[in-house]
């Protein structure tokens, strides 16, 4: 066996019901929380107003930062930080999907530290154990953001979307509860589900797998290939969203011990660039060209996946079905909605080199069981457009 390291220090509070335990779960951290949350909605606000009642009925001095973007910002990060300061806040909650619970990790550093969010990203200054402890509460099934180390941030006047990652931001403790996300329209289901499949798979071709990320990311995969069509098809379902609930934080926890890959790579670089493409659907963009490009070079994890993905594929070795794993995963992205390309969304085409430099700029790509070169990496982008 392949050798492996694996560490997960979020205490994960999982099961329809459990965000009733909020006020007890975060009273064990402080006693100012700052709330974070994007703009409220109708089908938010009865959610936000329970959870800040359940902690004001804990005696939880409460403060709320609902101006959380898609691709959360410096600017987002800086007003929330701000906020966290002028209420003394002790303890950061999340409350949302991936965009609100990076954005409360982003802030627990900025409001405990000088300077900007942006200058604690992972290849810049370490925080310190002054960033305040983070909780989280997970509304999609999504980034698995409520169990990872990870916060994802853009800076818009750099055009650049980048991450904070160091051990101090993985929440202390995360609640998952199916019955939050049943309000969860399909054009963010969709996109953020995909993205569960896309953690899942990349950490399990990553260098950094091993035994117990190949346990968790194929039963996540499986998940999502079962399970993703059937709540488009029926989203107040409680069972398929608990079961996508459970793939999203399976595949959290790949991602904090492995990583992602290529796809990963240039789906951040888009979402950078182009801050009006949400992640997962970055992601749907890339991944057919990045499946052509990678499959033969770790045929038994793309046949495995096309053959869970198009099950006429049953019948072959993995080595076999790895050569229609391009297709595959069309099929898929069809069959959710997903399937578009970079000219849908606006890209313009003159930009396509300057994009493929931008996706080498994060080392995702290196950790590809192939590893695209500068002229490669733009034919992926054309392929791509």
């Amino acid at each position: 066996m392949k050798s492996f390291t694996y560490h997960q220090p979020t205490e994960i509070i999982f099961g329809a019901g459990k965000v009733q335990e909020v006020g007890d779960i975060v009273k064990k951290y402080g006693s100012r929380c700052l709330v974070v949350t994007t703009p409220a909605i109708e089908a938010t606000q009865p959610m936000y107003d329970r959870v800040i009642k359940l902690l004001e009925d804990a005696g939880i001095a409460v403060a709320h930062y609902d101006q959380v973007i898609p691709n959360p910002t410096t600017q987002v990060s800086a007003a929330g930080a701000t906020l966290a300061q002028e209420h003394k806040a002790d303890v950061i909650l999340g409350l949302g999907g991936g965009s609100s619970m990076d954005a409360a990790k982003a802030i627990a550093v900025e409001a405990s530290h000088d300077g900007s969010a942006w200058d604690y990203l992972f290849y810049k200054k370490e925080p310190t154990k002054k960033t305040l402890p983070v909780i989280s509460i997970s509304t999609t099934s999504g980034t698995g953001s409520q169990v990872t180390q990870v916060s994802v941030i853009t800076n818009t006047e750099e055009r650049d979307k980048s991450a904070l990652y160091h051990p101090l931001i993985f929440p202390a403790v995360c609640i998952v509860d199916p019955e939050l996300m049943v309000t969860l329209p399909n054009f963010i289901t969709a996109p953020t589900g995909f993205d569960v499949f896309c953690h899942a798979f990349e950490s399990a071709i990553h260098p950094g797998s091993g035994a117990y990320i190949d346990l968790l990311a194929w039963e996540a995969i499986e998940h999502v290939v079962e399970y993703l069509p059937k709540v488009l098809e029926d989203p107040k379902n409680v069972e398929y969203r608990e079961k996508m609930a459970w793939a999203d934080t399976l595949a959290g926890l790949c991602i904090a011990s492995a990583g992602v890959t290529l796809p990963h790579g240039m789906g951040m670089a888009i979402g950078g660039m182009y801050p009006h493409v949400a992640h997962g659907e970055a992601l749907a963009i890339v991944y057919p060209a990045c499946t052509k490009f990678t499959a033969s070079s770790a045929p038994q994890a793309y046949g495995r996946m096309a053959k869970l993905m198009d099950p006429e594929l049953g019948d072959l070795s993995n080595e076999a079905a790895a050569g229609h794993a391009e297709h595959a995963i069309v099929k898929f992205l069809k069959a959710i909605g997903m399937y578009k390309k970079l000219s849908d969304v606006n890209m313009p085409e003159h930009e396509i080199e300057a994009l493929a430099e931008q996706c080498m700029v994060l080392p995702d790509y290196e950790n590809n069981p192939k590893v695209a070169t500068k002229s490669e990496m733009i034919a992926l982008v054309k392929d791509s457009f």
